[in-house]
């Protein structure tokens, strides 16, 4: 897939892990100019882990791109770690390295389970951020959560039935506790097939068009235990979130401005929620992509996502 819209790879400047709660170290990266302006990179899931190519998102002239990985993902440790692995956790976490590297204030960037923390966060910090461009709004409610669990069978009849299938007949009333049962199971031999089930049944939904490539980034077995193991444990505490959900606590952030980025054929985080968000943040721009899915690198969602990028550049001078 040519990526010409994206800024050219680089490296990243300083690499670093830090230590947290519950045995969790985080494995974190600078990326772009060190004086520049802090932008905090939110990967998805949760799970998934960020990838080389986020970091393209960013003008390294002018950004100080911070991007790490979650507790339990990608390249902290331990890989697929449940212990003391909340949204709270998380927020705390956020905030501990926002400390450690010495910012004051950052734009967040994050899509799917990166939209829910970016909200969460900047609900607990508003002062600590200066805006927000999110893509494919998940508000992880029960809704959201069930469509992917169950809805999805209406458009993706073939993935759906190879992701239910996995399991016997008898378990297939209740998806997620039928995969929980195998995904923390100590064998690798049990939570492997799972979790690459799960994490396949994802990728096969994710672009507008089948997309081989993004089905294989989703296979691969460090990103698919912990994508599936972690997403499944936050789906079956309702994301940690509070009960009146994020929709609840939208007056924290009000005034904050932000971009909101949507793919108008998303099918792991529907339309509606974006929707839903932005009829609830006043300083809020809502850009519906009209031939985009899920993925960040659809071609239409990566460069709504630069430009979204760039229009901050330009506001912050």
């Amino acid at each position: 897939m040519p990526r010409g819209d994206l800024f050219p790879d680089i490296g990243p400047n300083e690499t670093g892990y830090l230590p947290l709660s519950g045995g969790h170290v985080m494995y974190w990266e600078q990326v772009g100019n060190p004086y520049g302006v802090p932008v905090l990179f939110l990967h998805g899931g949760p799970g998934a882990g960020a990838g080389t190519v986020h970091r393209r998102f960013f003008d390294p002239v002018y950004w100080r791109a911070v991007i790490f990985d979650q507790r339990g993902a990608g390249r902290s440790r331990p890989l697929g770690s449940l212990a003391r692995n909340t949204t709270q956790d998380l927020i705390e976490d956020i905030e501990l390295l926002r400390v450690h590297l010495g910012v004051e204030r950052w734009l967040l960037f994050g899509g799917s389970w990166g939209s829910t923390l970016a909200l969460a966060y900047a609900q607990a910090h508003p002062d600590r951020v200066l805006g927000c461009v999110l893509r494919g709004i998940f508000l992880g409610r029960e809704q959201e959560v069930a469509w992917f669990l169950y809805g999805l069978r209406q458009i993706f009849p073939e993935a759906h039935a190879a992701f239910a299938n996995f399991l016997p007949p008898e378990e297939r009333h209740d998806l997620l506790a039928g995969y929980i049962s195998r995904l923390n199971d100590t064998d690798p031999a049990v939570h492997m097939p799972a979790a690459q089930a799960w994490s396949l049944y994802e990728g096969s939904c994710s672009t507008l068009l089948p997309n081989p490539d993004t089905v294989g980034l989703f296979a691969r077995d460090r990103g698919a235990l912990g994508l599936a193991r972690i997403e499944a444990h936050y789906f079956a505490n309702r994301l940690f979130l509070p009960p009146e959900g994020l929709l609840g606590h939208m007056d924290r952030i009000a005034t904050l401005p932000a971009e909101i980025v949507q793919g108008r054929y998303d099918m792991i985080c529907p339309a509606y929620s974006a929707f839903d968000l932005a009829a609830c943040w006043p300083a809020a721009k809502l850009t519906v992509i009209p031939d985009a899915g899920h993925s960040a690198l659809e071609p239409g969602i990566r460069r709504a996502l630069v430009a979204a990028v760039e229009r901050f550049r330009r506001q912050i001078g």
